[in-house]
């Protein structure tokens, strides 16, 4: 395996940690679990719920339009 093959593969790695991490923080407008509500808390799991399905939706798409 070369150089450049790793290097790919370790960035993608890293950028798909900071989507997810981004998302996660984005649905839960920027507050911890501790200082929500039960109703913030069920809005931010739906809210990760339905990136997570446009995130399949876009890898689905992806792989249908090659």
């Amino acid at each position: 395996m070369d150089l450049n093959r790793i290097f790919n593969m370790l960035a993608r790695m890293v950028m798909r940690s900071a989507v997810k991490t981004g998302v996660d923080h984005a649905a839960r407008g920027g507050e911890p679990d501790s200082e929500m509500t039960p109703d913030e808390r069920a809005r931010a799991r739906s809210l990760k719920d339905m990136a997570a399905k446009a995130q399949r939706v876009a890898r689905l798409g992806r792989r249908f339009m090659k």
